[in-house]
């Protein structure tokens, strides 16, 4: 039977392997025992064949492991920039920005609203010549680089762009992830600029932008991380998640751009929770929802643009203070679920996390973590090794049915009488230019229904804490310990001094006629339709720091602010 889903996988495997894309690696058990590159019954659904549960590549980790990706960000440039250099230097294959909360809020380190925040939970960036330092020394054309903010993402990223100008990187070549994904600040984090409708201008400038100039950089990585950190279960972090990507594809599809050619540059961020079995089973249906929503709702006729691809990071909010050593086990079994669900890249938390920013030794524990799991466990070796277990296959049916509700409800808010079954009605709607899951996605964040849902799912959870249905160790079981305190680490105030000292010389070193016409400029094409990344360069190029860019948009478009709910 040669057309069978095995030996379709079968003659993908081998043209993987005639071509090189396959790692010259030890494929055998401790004991030595030979293993298969991937296992099933001549019909069930093999790695790398739609609807992609399995896995999107018929090599899973035979042909390219997961990019060992450490999220770093503290003080000012030059200290994260040392931490990047250990982290390269010790075998990270990838770099992820953490930013201090007044960059992640879109002001400067000399705004009052800074004071007492500047370099503490990321590092702290005002302008293009932060980002050089930020990677001096690095070379933004051979390393991707992952950065985590949304609000004022796109003219962070104009800075890393940039950067890259004056170090003499071809910026056509960029490679990595911006997360930019404003739906869910409205859903969880709280970090947003401006009103919906306006932050959607700007990502989709950058989407185009992106598609046109920097075919390899992922503009999008839409965010279930701080959905689930906020309180979520695991079905409403892959629903609220997926529908987000919804939204962003039918803001492409409205731009006119062509999804097989966008849709690979978005990318995904999920958490992984410390429930083993649930965690592998969202992952895998994860991939199996967004490859069929692709294709029969969206026309996606590439592999590659039904592909999710995603990073994962290790669950912060199941780390605890008590009996902190603890949190070594735990994320090395939520890495480990990460990894037997095929994520495509990885961040293990350290164990001080939940008191402080990780020291040195605690982020190389971390890391090693990573390179224990790759290295000696013999996971990569075959793709998808759970699929076929019955529980596994089961729990991700049901995560599946469980996400279907959800999409169906949003569906409702927006005021469809379609459900995620009626794919075909969904898909003429989209065509006509209609965008169903964001009109639902918009109400439910005005009504504040996605709030409302994580909050009861959270209180639901801390019930069964406090009643010991549910139990954490060193929290409300086996609490007796002999651990001691741990020495974190702490960022100076001398850190914030030293930055708006840099500020004040680099505002008093430039022309402030030529940054003030920027801004303007910048302003006037806000009120077209046209692009706003040029201009937002040309800003960034003449020094205009993120508060100026971010204040003169927030005098334009207004705050938002989010209504009282009670």
């Amino acid at each position: 039977m040669t057309d069978s889903p095995r030996a379709r996988w079968q003659s993908r495997y081998d043209a993987a392997l005639t071509s090189g894309r396959t790692r010259d690696a030890d494929f055998t058990t401790l004991s030595g025992m030979t293993v298969e590159p991937a296992y099933g019954t001549e019909d069930s659904e093999w790695p790398g064949e739609f609807p992609f549960t399995r896995g999107l590549y018929p090599t899973g980790y035979r042909g390219r492991t997961w990019t060992i990706r450490q999220f770093a960000g503290f003080g000012n440039a030059e200290q994260t920039n040392e931490r990047y250099r250990m982290i390269l230097g010790r075998g990270g294959g990838g770099l992820s920005v953490a930013f201090d909360m007044p960059t992640l809020m879109g002001r400067d380190s000399d705004d009052r609203m800074s004071l007492g925040e500047v370099g503490h939970c990321g590092v702290a960036i005002d302008s293009a010549a932060d980002m050089e330092r930020l990677f001096a020394g690095i070379d933004l054309g051979s390393v991707t680089t992952s950065m985590t903010i949304s609000g004022p993402a796109v003219p962070v990223f104009c800075m890393m762009i940039v950067a890259a100008e004056r170090a003499g990187v071809d910026t056509g070549k960029l490679n990595g992830t911006l997360q930019t994904d404003i739906f869910k600040e409205y859903i969880a984090q709280k970090e947003w600029l401006f009103g919906p409708e306006p932050h959607l201008r700007l990502i989709g400038d950058l989407m185009e932008y992106c598609a046109a100039e920097i075919p390899d950089y992922k503009p999008l990585s839409v965010s279930g991380y701080h959905i689930r950190e906020a309180g979520s279960t695991a079905a409403q972090e892959l629903a609220f998640t997926l529908a987000d990507g919804f939204g962003y594809v039918e803001l492409g599809l409205s731009r006119g751009l062509d999804v097989n050619l966008f849709a690979p540059g978005l990318s995904f961020f999920f958490d992984a929770h410390v429930d083993f079995f649930e965690e592998i089973a969202k992952f895998r249906a994860a991939r199996r929802i967004w490859a069929r929503w692709m294709r029969d709702v969206y026309g996606a006729t590439s592999e590659k643009a039904q592909w999710l691809r995603f990073h994962t990071q290790t669950a912060g909010v199941s780390l605890t203070a008590q009996q902190p050593y603890n949190n070594v086990v735990r994320t090395g079994i939520e890495a480990l679920a990460a990894v037997l669900g095929g994520t495509n890249s990885l961040h293990t938390n350290a164990l001080d996390e939940t008191l402080a920013l990780p020291s040195e030794q605690a982020a190389e524990i971390a890391l090693r973590t990573q390179q224990v799991i790759m290295e000696e466990t013999g996971v990569v070796n075959v793709a998808d090794p759970l699929g076929g277990s019955w529980y596994v296959e089961a729990l991700t049916d049901q995560i599946e049915a469980e996400a279907n509700l959800i999409f169906d409800k949003i569906l409702s808010m927006g005021g469809s009488t379609m459900s995620h079954q009626d794919t075909e009605r969904l898909a003429q709607a989209t065509q006509r230019g209609e965008t169903p899951v964001t009109k639902g996605l918009l109400r439910g964040i005005e009504e504040g229904w996605f709030m409302s849902e994580i909050a009861e799912a959270a209180f639901v959870y801390q019930v069964a804490l406090e009643k010991g249905e549910k139990k954490i160790v060193g929290v409300n079981t086996n609490t007796e310990s002999v651990t001691h305190d741990l020495e974190i680490l702490r960022v100076s105030h001398e850190v914030e001094v030293e930055q708006v000292r840099l500020l004040a010389e680099r505002k008093a070193g430039r022309d402030d006629d030529v940054v003030k016409a920027a801004l303007e400029h910048l302003v006037q094409v806000a009120r077209t339709d046209a692009n706003m990344i040029e201009p937002m360069l040309e800003a960034v190029r003449v020094e205009a720091t993120l508060g100026e860019i971010c204040d003169a948009l927030r005098a334009e478009w207004g705050e938002y602010r989010e209504p009282a709910r009670f």
